[in-house]
This record gives structure tokens, C-alpha cells and sequence, in this order.
């Protein structure tokens, strides 16, 4: 009998990822969403393999995912409301889902002891500025008023809660924050820019840059994210830790469309767009975000393999399908 894991959020763009990797690895997967972001062609494919299983439901249903965390023996927790889009336009269901939601997987794995991977974001790290940032760095938030900083204030809930549950209770967790995880399957229509601009791209729209697109990020292969999950699940010494997950390869957002540009053969405008009108008034947005992957290397040795242009161009080949 295959040992069973459990991922919550498994029909979205990460969560699919993460169960063909598990499921390369010998295990059997069971995936729950709601199908609110999820969507069923991720995993279309997986469905006529006997060791995989989609429960259509939310994580707000204790009764099933109770049933579900007792039958597993890793849970995997990505479901969230996630993108900035999202965030702005429907900041309570962002709230409930990242707090409420996460406090009944941390009850029921608690309940049964059953190992627990939460999947937390960059946006911990707020507007430090000082660049890359290790896993005690400080985390700088904006005030209340802005929503826009309720995703990030959630998460970190999450993590305070995670952690207070493997000091007191002994609860076998680890903790990954995510820097801008791209491929294929992934959406635009959550505020996602690297799949924005490919689809503007494709179709001869103007990219749009929001801001002045100075702001730099770092944009990480779903697949070298999803094996780095899979290998920490898989490392005792991980539990009770933290670790950052992504590249170190920075790129600014307007350098970003003018690749994306390129790379799709397309003769779209690069058209900027200021925050205020692209989001709310007053939106602050991160201005750098640079992983420190140092911690996660010397665990599990992990090394991104897929740069940038050759994430981008997966990308582009799969909306051209």
C-alpha cells in the first residue's frame, strides 16, 4: 500500500505540479479544491492514474478535512487566496481563507500528529528593502487601511501559528515561502504578471507595466519549487524550520516585458500604467524581492536548474496550445 499525501489547493497551478512530483516519487495523492482558482485541465491528465484522487471541496469543510487529513500521512498545504488582484478585490474571503482555513489544517494535523508542509509567500518580507532577504530578516508592513497588505499580514498569522503549534504541541512542520513561483498552467487573472504578458504578447495588446517598472523580482521554475517541496517533506532535520524558495537571477518588471516581448516575436507596445489606477489609491508595492537561498542549499542541495528565458518560453508554448 502506497503512502498516501494530501495536498490542499492540488487543482491549481503549484498544487498540480507538486503532485506529479509526488506522485513521480512512489507516493499516492489525494488533491482537494474548491475549484475557486483551481482548475480541473491541470489535472486532467492525472485522473486515469489509480494512485491519484481529486475531492472536489473546500478546507473550510472540518468534517471532510478531517476524513482526509486522517487518511494521509503528509499534508500539504497550498490552498489560499492568492494574487494581487484577488487581494484588492475581495480582501475578506483573502483574509478567512488564509487564516480560517489554515487554523483547521493546523487542528487536524495536530489532532492525528501528521506531518505538515505550509506553503507561505515573499510578501512576509513587506517593504524591507535589505536585499536578499534570510529567513530571520525583518518583516516592514504598510498600515491597515491598505488592504493590500492583508495577504501579507495573513500569512504571517499563519507562520506564528505553525510555529507556536510545533513548539507547544510537538507538531512535525515545515514552513516554505514561495518568490514568485512561473510555468506553464499558471493565470494572468489573479494579477500574475509573467502569464499576463505573454498572453498581451501573443495577442498583440499592449504589455502593461504597472508602476514604473523599476521594481525587481525573481521569478523561480514551478519545477525546481515542487522538487524542493517534495525533498524538505521528505528531510527530518527541516522540521520546525523555515525556508525561502526560488532564484537569486533578478530582473526588473519592465525588463521582464521587453523579454517577453522578444521571446513571443510580438510587436505589442509596453504601455505603463500607474498603481493607482491599475489597483486602488495609495498602492504600495515591493520594490526589490531577492531571496537568500543559502539555508535550503546547504539542506537538500538545492540549485535552480531552468533560467528565466527558458521558464518564459515553456510558458509561451503552452498558451500557444
Amino acid at each position: 500500500m502506497k503512502r498516501k499525501m494530501l495536498i490542499t489547493g492540488g487543482a491549481g497551478f503549484v498544487g498540480s505540479f507538486l503532485s506529479e512530483e509526488l506522485l513521480r516519487r512512489g507516493y499516492a495523492v489525494c488533491a482537494v479544491d474548491n475549484l475557486s482558482t483551481g482548475k480541473l485541465e491541470n489535472i486532467v491528465h492525472l485522473k486515469t492514474n489509480p494512485d491519484f484522487e481529486l475531492v472536489t471541496g473546500t478546507i473550510m469543510n472540518q468534517q471532510l478535512m478531517d476524513e482526509l487529513v486522517a487518511q494521509s500521512e503528509t499534508v500539504f498545504h497550498l490552498a489560499a487566496a492568492v494574487g494581487v488582484r484577488l487581494i484588492i478585490e475581495r480582501p475578506v474571503e483573502t483574509i478567512q481563507t488564509n487564516i480560517l482555513g489554515t487554523e483547521i489544517i493546523y487542528k487536524l494535523v495536530n489532532k492525528y500528529k501528521k506531518k505538515v508542509i505550509i506553503t507561505s509567500t515573499s510578501e512576509i518580507y513587506g517593504k524591507n528593502n535589505e536585499i536578499p532577504f534570510n529567513e530571520t530578516a525583518d518583516s516592514v508592513y504598510g498600515p491597515t487601511i491598505k488592504s493590500r497588505w492583508s495577504y501579507a499580514c495573513s500569512k504571517a498569522i499563519d507562520e506564528f501559528l505553525g510555529f507556536a503549534y510545533h513548539h507547544e504541541k510537538k507538531l512535525p512542520l515545515v514552513i516554505v515561502r514561495l518568490f514568485n513561483t512561473i510555468g506553464p498552467r499558471q493565470t494572468g487573472a489573479y494579477g500574475m504578471v509573467v502569464p499576463t504578458f505573454v498572453q498581451q504578447a501573443l495577442l498583440g495588446h499592449p504589455i502593461t507595466v504597472f508602476g514604473n517598472g523599476e521594481q525587481t523580482r525573481c521569478f523561480a521554475n514551478v519545477h525546481d519549487v515542487v522538487w524542493a517541496i517534495a525533498e524538505l517533506a521528505e528531510t527530518p532535520e527541516a522540521n520546525g524550520e523555515v525556508f525561502n524558495i526560488g532564484t537569486t537571477e533578478m530582473v526588473s518588471i519592465k525588463e521582464l516585458a521587453s523579454m517577453v516581448k522578444r521571446l513571443c516575436n510580438s510587436d505589442s507596445e509596453i504601455v505603463m500604467i500607474p498603481y493607482d489606477d491599475a489597483y486602488e489609491t495609495g498602492f504600495e508595492d515591493m520594490q526589490q524581492r531577492k531571496p537568500d537561498i543559502s539555508k535550503i542549499r546547504e539542506l537538500i542541495g538545492y540549485r535552480p536548474k531552468f533560467d528565466l528565458e527558458k521558464t518564459i518560453e515553456d510558458i509561451i508554448e503552452y498558451f500557444k496550445q
